[in-house]
């Protein structure tokens, strides 16, 4: 088969070689978006007059029936044409005949595949946006449900005092809030045409550029044509927001994983995103958290991968670049999966809330309030903060908590305690004080939830 650019060339590479160069293996993937922007760049070139209306009119009628042949997988590809823009102009230039050569007038490759890329991830990023919003809703009515559901808060994974479940589900709300704010940002940067760059240097035909920008829904063009080509750093930041947010993901993950083991039994999750054991019939594992944890270590490799392909290349295009495009497609892949996973996990959950409750009741969670008790009389924190760790060593010692102990080994201690600090030390009543901004009292946490909602016009 002989090659679009073959004109210089004697001699032809081994077909092993010709399949180790090739990408397109992988960036059929783009075939859409790359026929969606040659449809633009032919009606500009006709609107320019550097072709007639007559030759735009029948490239573009050839490049949609490309396109609905590529839509219900009729297209042969092959790697001796090396990627999808070499593959799409051949197939089009047998459809149609000479002028299907004429499309290739005063762009490249270079300019060709940066636009695909850009098209891409405007609409990948933009379903990603929403799939975030209906994990966010499914966080939402939980915590709705739960806001007077009790569970330990913990810190360094020791339980450290009593807290609402719904202020600990709001928490990753606002993580994938902040997320959701940093793709909505990067569309600055995608949304942007690189199209009539050229291979490096534009060109001398008059071309329109942001006639192409307009008609491919870019809010304007590169200003310069060397940046246009070799910049990638509209993939890096999507790559570093998905990193971001998959690390969100995985500390819930890991969470869950905890929560619905036998020792926490926190809640229990849907038949539908657990599976059994091939030995141990009793077994229900978390498996699909188990693999987003997973897979976020993929996403973090295609960060790193792409960082470090450009790190040493001089402008403008270099073969290198070929491999920004499989870690950004596996990227898209496992964040879109890995978010609907959630919505329907989250959705589904069934929480124990006795044995939430439970829990802080079998506990030192509550000695906060004790020390928070004789701060509010007077005594400086951290002699109340000393008081209270005698306590609770005491309480260890009679295998009991503090709860249990009676007053007159309170007022030992110290003669300031009174009979009211039964109540404070409820974990109920512990939750319900801390009612500063942003804390876990119910009274705040219906608050954060009616600002989230309002944030998501639910």
């Amino acid at each position: 088969m002989k090659k679009l650019w073959g004109g210089r060339f004697t001699g032809s590479a081994e077909e092993w070689v010709d399949e180790f160069g090739a990408s397109i293996g992988f960036d059929q993937e783009l075939a859409k978006q790359d026929i969606e922007g040659s449809v633009a760049h032919a009606k500009m070139l006709a609107a320019c007059g550097i072709i007639t209306e007559e030759e735009a009119n029948e490239i573009v009628q050839g490049l949609k029936k490309l396109e609905q042949q590529a839509e219900i997988g009729e297209l042969e590809y092959s790697a001796k044409l090396e990627d999808i823009h070499l593959n799409l102009e051949h197939h089009l230039t047998e459809l149609i005949g000479s002028t299907g050569g004429k499309l290739h007038t005063a762009r490249s490759r270079n300019d060709q595949v940066a636009t695909d890329m850009h098209l891409y991830l405007k609409e990948q990023v933009a379903d990603i946006i929403g799939l975030i919003t209906n994990f966010q809703k499914a966080l939402l009515l939980q915590a709705e449900q739960n806001i007077e559901t009790l569970m330990p808060g913990y810190t360094h994974l020791q339980r450290a005092q009593p807290i609402s479940f719904a202020h600990h589900l709001m928490a990753y709300f606002w993580m994938l809030d902040r997320d959701k704010q940093r793709f909505i940002d990067s569309m600055k940067r995608i949304n942007l045409s690189p199209l009539g760059a050229g291979a490096l240097a534009g060109t001398t035909f008059p071309i329109d550029r942001q006639m192409t920008a307009e008609m491919l829904g870019f809010d304007g063009i590169y200003e310069n044509s060397l940046d246009a080509v070799s910049d990638r750093d509209f993939i890096l930041e999507f790559l570093s927001d998905s990193s971001i947010m998959m690390m969100h993901l995985s500390r819930l993950c890991e969470e869950i994983i905890l929560w619905t083991s036998q020792e926490f039994q926190f809640i229990e999750l849907s038949d539908a995103f657990t599976t059994g054991s091939s030995i141990m019939p009793q077994k229900k594992n978390p498996d699909m958290a188990e693999l987003i944890r997973g897979k976020t270590g993929r996403v973090y490799g295609s960060l790193m991968g792409l960082l470090t392909v450009l790190k040493g290349l001089p402008l403008a295009y270099n073969k290198d670049m070929q491999e920004d495009k499989e870690g950004m497609f596996d990227t898209v892949k496992t964040v879109r999966g890995s978010l609907k996973i959630f919505a329907g996990m989250i959705s589904t959950m069934k929480v124990q809330k006795e044995n939430m409750e439970g829990s802080v009741k079998s506990d030192f969670s509550n000695a906060t309030e004790l020390a928070d008790y004789l701060a509010a009389k007077g005594v400086p924190f951290r002699k109340a903060h000393e008081i209270v760790g005698k306590l609770v060593l005491n309480c260890i010692e009679k295998s009991c908590y503090l709860a249990d102990l009676p007053l007159e080994v309170y007022k030992d201690m110290n003669p300031l305690f009174e009979e009211d600090i039964y109540h404070a030390l409820n974990p109920y009543n512990a939750v319900e004080r801390r009612k500063s901004a942003g804390g876990t009292g119910f009274s705040q946490v219906k608050k954060q939830i009616e600002k989230a909602k309002a944030s998501m016009k639910m």
